[in-house]
């Protein structure tokens, strides 16, 4: 960030919320300023000032996402009964179907993936301090060891990815639940 631009202020918040909602509806990955600075009711020049860049925005808005998801990992945290993994599971999962947060999922998925394949850009470690979030709630419902964490992380990601591409809530969440009921015994 430039030595001038302020690391935090109202209309900076005000405009990261803004930005936040537009990539919500829009994506990330082809993000321009110019039609995003117009959404906003601002300028790619007050953009740059607050942010200090594009990369910078691109990093406050995966943050700004961040926020939304250890939300929710600590709502599972809070209100997840019965037998701890599959409860948290079926908990998170619950959430993940629901449709109002399509573009949530979708702008995490374009994170996710552009961590990948950029290491150094403003996406960097997005991956996996997503992996480790989600492993650290569901190690602490009690399953031993890493191996079923990683599986159940594994199976909700892969089910949110078909079900981001097909829509199909009903099937994904058939499936879910199928992995779930087959994991339970084994505990």
């Amino acid at each position: 960030m430039p030595p001038s631009a302020p690391a935090t202020s109202p209309r900076r918040s005000e405009l990261l919320e803004l930005a936040y909602e537009y990539v919500l509806e829009h994506g990330v990955a082809d993000l321009s300023l110019r039609p995003l600075a117009a959404a906003v009711s601002s300028s790619p020049r007050v953009l740059l000032f607050l942010f200090g860049s594009k990369a910078e925005l691109v990093q406050a808005i995966l943050a700004r996402a961040r926020v939304d998801e250890l939300a929710l990992l600590e709502r599972v945290r809070a209100t997840a009964t019965g037998d701890g993994l599959i409860a948290m599971a079926s908990e998170l999962w619950g959430w993940l179907a629901a449709g109002e947060h399509r573009g949530l999922l979708t702008l995490w998925v374009e994170g996710y993936a552009r961590s990948l394949i950029d290491a150094s850009g403003p996406w960097a470690g997005f991956a996996a301090t997503t992996v480790a979030d989600w492993l650290e709630v569901l190690a602490e419902s009690g399953a031993a060891g890493e191996a079923e964490p990683t599986l159940v992380l594994a199976v909700l990601r892969g089910a949110m990815l078909d079900l981001l591409a097909t829509g199909d809530v009903e099937r994904t969440t058939n499936a879910v639940n199928r992995q779930l009921a087959l994991l339970a015994p084994a505990r």
